[in-house]
């Protein structure tokens, strides 16, 4: 149950305090006149859709980014941090949502990691390290041996420790990027735990999340992000998750933009081509399972951290299944190397191009790589290579349209449709996407679009996973949603839109 009887200060001054605050990359306002307060002793959180702002604030008060318009104060003086030094000097730390422990130290040394104590010698004085270690940790409601490979814990107690190291470096002020997104609900539980001691002892939390239902059951008050804005800021007993949402999305009177609503049209008298049934990886995947059938295009969204790359990963045979099985056609199969996927039939884009990209080298090599071993005996024909690529660059609008140029001269958008084309000549049984449209311009988008709609109508069986709704709701036939590793809802046929995908989430 969510416990909201703590109510931190309200007429006292400010702990932390941004005051029209804007921020610029390049030519692009990232935020603009944002207006953040955090009180003592409050566990505050921040939400909004990807690139609403949520990142870039949290860098500014970490001492990540320096450079910005406004003013910042901390206890009613203004300060200008100019590194993540500052911010611990001012008593500022951060829990990234990448772990930054060393897995192969004790918990101990990662505790102290950077400033272990020393004995008159100089040398790493053990004993006190391990003993003010296990202090801290105790302090945290947790019995850990400081002795412990780090490694060898759970993540969710990976996290505590990080977080120990940050209440070790004196910080009133905790600010933590996503801290649940991998944890299952016990170690959920178990951070919460602690946040709330450590609110009782009056320090103060940024806690900055996707999943709402985290967010309205650990914090005091919310703040909503929406395009670089603060939207609002309100104590969370006035608060429900479709209020949450409807302030995220920015429903209005003018209804309904371009990729926030869809038609959703599976068909299940089409062929199943793959069969995921119940897979777990161990972490990060949790008696998943889903169906992609030829001839459709299968969405799976969810925030970041919720275990789309690993479940794309596990598919493409780059991450071993612990439980679970895959059946290809009816057929139970197991892709132990990603060579054994692609004989399989299975294609892979992942969502970092560089993954699977040689920028270095021209175009077309890049488009004939996947299909070498069929057009290729014992002599490489360039000549072949590049005809296949011409057609290839002729149907995608492949632009700069050479052959020969390399890759990393293209736009991103272009090296996308590179990615694509390596399928185009034998047409996989399924394809895999993660993410296929970020970081494009709207035209880049538009053609990836087109180009993926084409491969579903020629009987492909797609798979598109992306933290962006919008790119599920533009592309998918069907859509999963995943949280935390397993099926949070499925939307089949009918309408949809955002908040559905939001709320499922």
């Amino acid at each position: 149950m969510p416990d909201h009887t703590h109510q931190a200060g309200g007429g006292e001054q400010p702990l932390l305090e941004l005051h029209n605050v804007t921020k610029h990359f390049g030519g692009v306002m990232a935020l603009k006149n944002v207006d953040f307060t955090l009180r003592a002793g409050e566990i505050h959180g921040l939400v909004g859709e990807n690139g609403a702002g949520k990142s870039t604030t949290m860098k500014i008060i970490a001492g990540v980014h320096t450079e910005f318009d406004g003013t910042m104060k901390i206890k009613g003086r203004e300060v200008r941090l100019r590194s993540a030094g500052d911010a611990l000097a001012n008593s500022i730390g951060m829990v990234h949502q990448e772990l930054s422990v060393v897995p192969d130290l004790s918990v101990a040394e990662n505790v102290f990691l950077g400033n272990q104590p020393l004995t008159a010698l100089g040398t790493v004085n053990w004993g006190h390290m391990n003993r003010e270690a296990k202090k801290l940790i105790a302090s945290l409601g947790l019995d850990i041996d400081p002795t412990t490979n780090m490694g060898s814990l759970p993540v969710g107690l990976q996290q505590l420790v990080e977080l120990s190291r940050v209440l070790f470096s004196g910080a009133q002020i905790i600010i933590l990027d996503e801290p649940t997104s991998a944890l299952s609900p016990p170690e959920v539980r178990q951070l919460f735990a602690v946040l709330r001691r450590l609110r009782a002892e009056g320090r103060s939390i940024i806690f900055i999340s996707h999943f709402l239902d985290d967010v309205l059951d650990i914090s005091d008050r919310v703040t909503v992000f929406r395009n670089g804005q603060k939207v609002i800021t309100e104590d969370t007993k006035n608060l429900t998750k479709d209020l949450v949402i409807s302030h995220m999305i920015g429903r209005g009177s003018k209804g309904m933009h371009m990729g926030e609503e869809a038609e959703l049209k599976g068909d299940d008298k089409k062929p199943v081509v793959l069969s995921v049934q119940g897979v777990s990886d161990g972490r990060n995947l949790r008696d998943f399972s889903i169906e992609l059938r030829a001839g459709e295009i299968t969405g799976v969204y969810g925030f970041m951290g919720s275990g789309q790359i690993e479940l794309a990963r596990a598919l493409f045979g780059k991450v071993p299944l612990r439980r679970g099985g895959l059946k290809l056609d009816g057929k139970t199969v197991k892709f132990r190397s990603t060579a054994a996927a692609r004989a399989a039939g299975i294609a892979f884009v992942p969502e970092n191009r560089r993954m699977m990209l040689f920028r270095q080298e021209p175009v077309y090599k890049n488009v004939s790589i996947a299909i070498l071993g069929r057009i290729h005996r014992l002599l490489v024909k360039p000549k072949q290579e590049k005809r296949i690529t011409e057609a290839h660059i002729k149907d995608l609008q492949i632009r700069p349209p050479r052959t020969a140029i390399p890759l990393g001269s293209l736009s991103g958008g272009n090296q996308q449709k590179v990615a694509l084309a390596k399928w185009l000549t034998h047409l996989p049984r399924v394809l895999i996407l993660s993410e296929p449209t970020r970081g494009m311009d709207v035209g880049a988008k538009e053609d990836v679009i087109r180009i993926v709609k084409s491969l579903r109508d020629k009987g492909v069986a797609i798979l598109v996973l992306s933290t962006e709704p919008e790119t599920i709701l533009t592309l998918a036939d069907r859509v999963t949603v995943i949280k935390k590793g397993t099926v949070a809802r499925e939307f089949a046929s009918g309408h949809i839109e955002k908040a559905d995908l939001l709320s499922a989430a």
